[in-house]
């Protein structure tokens, strides 16, 4: 296992805000005493060829010269364009890692599954793993399956990699919900609205079906949006999956041939590091 980290990711935050990076700062000490064996290193930031196969140019531009917040949900902080760039980077050097052989991770501030090729929103400013997917695709993949668990909808990844029939993108999460889309499913998009308070044995349920279609599509990479707001405590969202359930769906990837490589989203309950322990532990133990 290689995990994609930079401590600088943690320098931004509002006081109140559920998007707070502080909590990776204590999920990195956790990993690192309970799984010594594992590398780590820190990404370089994403280039403008890189940013630029997924979002406009008006849109990198943007958030460069940004001084004024993006919207409600997503502040300015200054460097935030730093900060944005290096989480798309290190999605992509996880990404170029597991097409080498081995398990890797992008555990990184801010995520990115909401940003659009025009648009920062909830909390993201470049869309990482899109732009990570559409990085294979120039290097050398040629089929890439993107499964995003989260618990709101990747409506940016959606966004970004609708039609591109490369990319077979799957996403579960709760409906109603931010942002208020994925409702239905169309060409390379399948969408997995699940209803608040739904049973957990069935959110699993859905999960594993989701997984197996991506994998029908017979990807020579699988891409992993893991969010842990789907978690039965998490302060946003109104689904029933626990601790030992996130370590079910790492569990699934340990079985899996294709490589892997996995981009942290949400999750926003201060047990994130232990959710995220148990996912990465069952992945690769």
């Amino acid at each position: 296992m290689t995990i994609f980290h930079h401590p600088s990711c943690l320098e931004y935050s509002s006081p109140g805000h559920p998007e707070r990076p502080e909590r990776i700062g204590r999920t990195a000490p956790l990993l690192k005493d309970r799984h010594p064996d594992w590398a780590w290193r820190k990404p370089a930031a994403a280039t403008d060829a890189q940013l630029l196969r997924a979002h406009s140019r008006e849109h990198v531009e943007g958030v460069a010269n940004a001084l004024e917040h993006f919207d409600l949900d997503t502040p300015f902080y200054p460097n935030i364009e730093e900060h944005a760039r290096r989480s798309a980077g290190a999605a992509i050097e996880a990404t170029r890692s597991a097409l080498r052989g081995g398990n890797a991770v992008s555990l990184m501030r801010p995520p990115g599954h909401h940003a659009t090729r025009d648009r920062a929103m909830g909390f993201c400013y470049f869309s990482n793993v899109a732009v990570a997917a559409l990085d294979a695709l120039k290097n050398g993949a040629e089929r890439i399956a993107i499964w995003d668990f989260d618990g709101h909808h990747g409506n940016g990844t959606e966004a970004i990699v609708a039609h591109n029939e490369r990319i077979r993108f799957a996403s579960i999460h709760q409906f109603p919900a931010y942002p208020g889309t994925g409702a239905k499913s169309f060409a390379n998009i399948d969408n997995y609205p699940i209803a608040p308070y739904t049973p957990r044995e069935a959110i699993l349920d859905i999960a594993r079906r989701s997984l197996d279609k991506l994998i029908g599509f017979e990807p020579d990479l699988l891409l992993v949006s893991a969010g842990f707001d789907a978690y039965a405590r998490d302060p946003l969202l109104q689904l029933t999956l626990e601790r030992e359930d996130f370590a079910i769906l790492g569990g699934w990837l340990s079985k899996i041939d294709t490589p892997i490589a996995v981009a942290l989203e949400g999750g926003y309950s201060n047990e994130l590091p232990e959710l995220i322990d148990a996912f990465l532990t069952a992945w690769q133990p």
